[in-house]
């Protein structure tokens, strides 16, 4: 096997089709066999192994024997980096580690509440219940206040909308972009908080007084 794998192996890394569609879409990346064209390469064995620098020839000699493909791996050395390896198989588990670290990354929703510098009190309750909630599901809410006509030369009546929105939310929300003007409509957007201490609990009418230390409690 040197250069070309076999389809008859049900290994998903041995796949030919998948090879050489991983080999295309990895040309810009990686040169492998003979488009490597330099003298000589300083060669990493197939058990990882220091060969030391070597004749390409004799690098594509040894690959070949081993049955698999020489892989230029660091190619602004001096001599360039090679190693002898199974190159269908280093692509194949390069793009499961790829897919394993998205499906890690942490996606956080957005989702968007809408109104009118003329809102009514009662409807944007209703808003900032769903912002609410969102909020607590650990969703980002951006909040937009949209003009018509001439209500765009009233911005600080949205400014306005937008504070008490921000301040009726601040026990679950922190203000991640700060109200801007975008396209007829001014926005901020409001993340989850995070690590908010609960506040103290009043002490009770009937509660006992605590004694001092080293003085006796009062009866």
């Amino acid at each position: 096997m040197y250069g070309i794998i076999s389809p008859l192996n049900s290994a998903p890394w041995l796949n030919f089709r998948y090879y050489r569609r991983s080999k295309r879409i990895s040309a810009n990346e990686f040169r492998v066999n003979e488009s490597i064209r330099v003298p000589e390469v300083h060669l990493i064995g197939a058990t990882g192994e220091n060969v030391g620098v070597v004749a390409i020839r004799e690098a594509l000699r040894m690959a070949r024997e081993a049955e698999l493909d020489l892989v230029e791996v660091a190619p602004n050395s001096n001599p360039p980096v090679c190693r002898i390896m199974d190159f269908g198989k280093f692509l194949y588990e390069r793009e499961k580690k790829e897919r394993e670290a998205r499906k890690s990354q942490t996606k956080i929703e957005v989702k968007e509440i809408r109104l009118r510098p003329k809102t009514t009190d009662h409807h944007r309750d209703f808003k900032v219940d769903d912002a609410r909630r969102w909020l607590e599901h650990n969703m980002k809410v951006r909040v937009t206040v949209r003009f018509r006509g001439r209500e765009i030369t009233y911005p600080e009546i949205a400014l306005e909308d937008l504070r008490e929105i921000a301040q009726s939310l601040s026990d679950v929300s922190v203000i991640e972009q700060l109200p801007a003007i975008e396209g007829r409509g001014m926005s901020m957007l409001l993340a989850p908080s995070r690590g908010k201490k609960k506040p103290k609990e009043a002490p009770r009418e009937n509660a006992e007084p605590v004694a001092e230390k080293g003085e006796p409690a009062r009866e």
